[in-house]
């Protein structure tokens, strides 16, 4: 007989509820799996030959955190009397009536496909902390399969990481992660917050001491369960970006002015690949007063020839000098596959020679110092810019609209990108030893 305390009967309860959507946030081993995993349960076998969803970023962390752990664990301490059998081959477990539930992780691409090609009555993003929003949105249109007895329901777990992170905008703040507009019908998005003091019946109290000894970073995120601010020592900040955020009517580019298209390129076979990263495609533009200008964010994930084509239009649209892609990636391949679109094009192939965080600090200075603005919101490529710290990149997923920006400001502010930075932080570094 399993017994629940007050915080996990709560959540117990909402996940039972009339939203569509649910979350469990909160810290780590407080019991959000097991419950969600339960719930699904309890749905598979309330509808017979119904089929269910558990997805991770990982195929691996899939297999050995749900297929070999929690579930089992279920099982065994819920529904002792109810069948359960794998059918590994075929990817998914049966119960007794015919239901079936799929685990997999989204950077399987052929596991994936095939789980992704049927509709769910249930669909569950486990650890959504490392789930981009586009993939959480292609998984949310599978939520489709019409049972009787039950109805769609999409569950999300996830350790709190940083307020933009798409499921606090989601189950927090009821606005679209996207437009940013509010939601429509917040009604079909809760949340509830669970923290290891919640499962403390199943846990040590020498476990939970060593919680509480974090640093102050992880101990909000594992033990208290909390969405932070910013990350630490963070290379952009969104005051920052705001800061220097223009109108298109008020840019200073015009004819004379350096224009570029930058390509940060994946290996998506196409918009489904929900494995591959998206293909950062930003246009940026050096005005005639110095200042760089991010004027659009063509990023997507499609299949080569498509993206190839989409940055060609954008080099035209906008009248550009070159398109400037990373090389690391296919090399000459990422020529080829812009110039397929238009031979005539010129494509300038650049190596990462240095870490993400290295190639991002000096632009980042460029923003600091009010010589970088954006020509409009650009949601996505403004959350990876702020995830971005001295130490690395720290949010999910590829950084790959932030990486084509950097990309192209680098190649716009080109020669001149060493004496004004060197002068920032020893400006940086006079005014911390005056204080």
């Amino acid at each position: 007989m399993v017994t629940f305390s007050p915080g996990q009967d709560a959540a117990r309860r909402l996940l039972e509820g009339p939203q569509r959507y649910t979350c469990l946030a909160g810290g780590t081993r407080s019991g959000k799996t097991f419950l969600i995993i339960r719930a699904i349960i309890i749905r598979a076998l309330q509808a017979e030959e119904t089929r269910h969803a558990v997805l991770r970023f990982h195929a691996n962390a899939a297999r050995a955190s749900i297929a070999l752990d929690t579930l089992p664990r279920v099982m065994r301490l819920c529904f002792p009397d109810a069948t359960l059998r794998e059918r590994r081959q075929d990817g998914y477990f049966e119960l007794g009536n015919g239901s079936r539930i799929w685990i997999g992780g989204l950077d399987d691409k052929d596991r994936v496909e095939k789980i992704l090609g049927l509709e769910y009555a249930t669909i569950f993003l486990n650890e959504a902390s490392q789930i981009p929003y586009s993939s959480a949105l292609i998984a949310f249109t599978r939520l489709a399969q019409v049972a009787p007895r039950i109805d769609q329901r999409a569950f999300v777990d996830l350790n709190p990481v940083g307020k933009t992170h798409w499921t606090n905008q989601l189950f927090g703040e009821k606005r679209d992660p996207v437009s940013r507009r509010p939601l429509p019908d917040p009604e079909s998005y809760r949340r509830a917050f669970l923290n290891p003091p919640d499962n403390k019946a199943n846990l040590s109290r020498e476990f939970l001491a060593s919680l509480s000894h974090l640093p102050e970073k992880q101990r909000k995120r594992f033990l208290d369960g909390v969405y932070v601010d910013e990350v630490d020592g963070a290379l952009w900040t969104y005051a920052g970006i705001d800061a220097g955020r223009c109108a298109a009517e008020r840019i200073s580019v015009d004819k004379r002015a350096a224009v570029v298209v930058a390509v940060d390129p994946s290996g998506a076979a196409g918009r489904d690949d929900l494995g591959a990263d998206e293909i950062g495609i930003i246009v940026a533009a050096r005005g005639v007063d110095g200042d760089a200008y991010i004027l659009e964010d063509l990023s997507c994930r499609d299949a080569p020839a498509v993206w190839g084509r989409r940055a060609v239009v954008a080099f035209h649209r906008y009248q550009a000098d070159s398109i400037v892609a990373e090389s690391n990636f296919g090399g000459e391949m990422v020529r080829a596959t812009i110039q397929a679109a238009d031979r005539n094009v010129p494509v300038k192939l650049v190596t990462a020679s240095r870490g993400k965080a290295v190639r991002a600090e000096p632009i980042s200075v460029r923003y600091a110092q009010g010589q970088v603005h954006h020509v409009g919101r650009f949601p996505k490529l403004e959350d990876q810019l702020c995830a971005f710290s001295s130490a690395g990149y720290n949010g999910g997923g590829s950084p790959d609209h932030a990486d084509a920006a950097i990309w192209a400001l680098t190649h716009l502010f080109g020669a001149d990108d060493g004496t004004g930075i060197i002068e920032f932080y020893r400006r940086e570094a006079e005014i911390k030893r005056r204080s």
